[in-house]
């Protein structure tokens, strides 16, 4: 398959009020396929003025026709909009995977899980209610449930079509405004996203997307003031920024930021069910994910033999450029390919037991070998910082105490497992472990649409996913009748 873009949209232009228009400024940015490091194309830079007018064209829809619209209609549209997702889930693999570089079975599944997450805010759209709270003699007392109004989503390059379907689906659901600034990176199918949103119905100013930098764009949405609640996916470091932008404006801000995450394999584990899932948490999209599972925490009795096991799994990967869909693409852009390449530099002293090989990888393409160690100490670097690449290390314990400190021995918290077959233990690392997410004898790296999703420490705060997502996206709004 060549990597040539067929796209059914124009990616050089800002979707705002309903309209696709050019930036204000008239600039653009250059699209690199990361498999090939070749230029496939431009997008729009937006800017302030882009913002603004995106910012002032969801105040009109939600104070207008977007904000009359019924919860029941609301789910509707969310459906009509799965449905043509549906019909183009190939189109959106093969944009997402020459556009982020992960193999297209990857790929794939992002598209159909855009369309689940739009099934559910769907269905869920007119299942949202408030309370009645008993109260004095003479009184009627219940809470609505109500949209914050216009709301700022930021995504990044790794999974845009996932995150808007979390973010910008729970959020339409509930009757906000929405305005979309994807990642410079890769943002092409947030804008298949927004195309195919017209198409749908949805109302003007509903939903406005405006690509460009995150130092543009993206601080000037962050800082808005007629912006009223802020959703985040990306580096501490960003989020920091996003969440301090606006507090400026007392705007509360969902983050989901980095990861650390642990396994922790037990002497009585099922290995033979927990490798698929210690391997794959670690590679997938490249290690490009939020949840990847970097450190695999084993019992000191077991360390050499899950460590031969895993290393039989990884000198088997293959990786190559995203449409081959072969186990592992390229990083996103040669800047994260250097960042990744820093780090196995530092792992020279560690034992390096395997890694991955390449299979015809073009050499402009921005990739590295899935690499694994074993014997690291928790106190390693490549043990401690988030690597944001396919790279695991192995790092062993003796007992369940020692287990727990190691796993909660980084700044991070977003997801961790549980690997044994002894329930009582299951149970209580469950409490122990600081974490948003804990599996047991399985690892979801963020689990099905239902399961709310999000950290602790630098994972950030606030829940993504399921209904935890829809309560986020509003405000509580409690009335109290005194009737006599």
């Amino acid at each position: 398959m060549t990597d040539v873009l067929d796209l059914w949209f124009d990616p050089s232009r800002c979707l705002i009020n309903g309209n696709w228009v050019a930036p204000a400024g008239g600039r653009h940015l250059p699209l690199h396929n990361p498999s090939t490091g070749e230029r496939i194309g431009s997008i729009a830079r937006g800017a302030a003025e882009d913002v603004d007018a995106a910012v002032a064209a969801a105040h009109v829809a939600w104070q207008g026709t977007w904000g009359k619209t019924t919860a029941v209609e609301r789910g509707r549209l969310l459906f009509k909009l799965r449905e043509l997702v549906l019909e183009k889930v190939e189109d959106l693999a093969r944009i997402e995977a020459i556009d982020v570089g992960k193999p297209l079975k990857q790929a794939r599944a992002d598209a159909i899980a855009l369309a689940r997450y739009l099934e559910f805010y769907g269905g869920a759209a007119d299942k949202l209610h408030g309370d009645t709270i008993p109260y004095l003699d003479g009184y009627t007392v219940y809470t609505l449930r109500e949209p914050h109004g216009v709301t700022g989503h930021i995504v990044p390059w790794n999974y845009p079509m996932q995150i808007i379907g979390r973010s910008v689906g729970a959020a339409l659901a509930t009757g906000n405004a929405c305005v979309l600034k994807p990642a410079e990176d890769a943002c092409l199918t947030a804008l298949a996203f927004a195309d195919l949103a017209v198409k749908a119905g949805l109302p003007a100013g509903a939903l406005n997307v405006v690509p460009g930098l995150g130092a543009e764009a993206g601080a000037a949405l962050s800082a808005h003031p007629g912006v009223h609640h802020v959703s985040f996916t990306g580096s501490v470091a960003t989020g920091v920024q996003v969440q301090t932008a606006a507090a400026r404006n007392v705007v509360p801000v969902t983050l989901e930021l980095g990861g650390k995450s642990p396994q922790l394999v037990f002497a009585d584990a099922d290995l033979d069910a927990a490798l698929p899932f210690l391997v794959n948490a670690g590679i997938q999209n490249a290690g490009q994910t939020c949840s990847a599972s970097s450190r695999i925490l084993v019992h000191r009795s077991i360390q050499d033999r899950l460590v031969q096991r895993m290393a039989e799994r990884y000198t088997a990967l293959k990786v190559g450029p995203a449409l081959a869909d072969l186990d592992v693409g390229p990083l996103i852009s040669a800047r994260q390919q250097g960042i990744v390449s820093s780090f196995l530099d530092r792992g020279d002293d560690l034992e390096k037991v395997a890694e991955g090989s390449f299979q015809d990888a073009p050499e402009g393409g921005s990739y590295v070998r899935p690499t694994l160690f074993a014997g690291v100490s928790p106190s390693h670097t490549l043990a401690r910082d988030e690597i944001f690449g396919p790279v695991q290390v192995v790092i062993p314990f003796d007992d369940e105490d020692e287990a727990v400190a190691i796993a909660n021995g980084t700044d991070y918290g977003l997801v961790a497992s549980i690997w044994s077959r002894d329930g009582a233990r299951q149970l209580r690392l469950a409490r122990k472990i600081r974490s948003g997410q804990i599996f047991i004898n399985n690892y979801g790296a963020g689990g099905g649409v239902e399961l709310p999703f999000g950290g602790i420490g630098t994972s950030g705060h606030g829940r993504e996913k399921g209904f935890e997502a829809l309560y986020g996206f509003t405000t509580l709004k409690t009335v109290a009748a005194y009737h006599g």
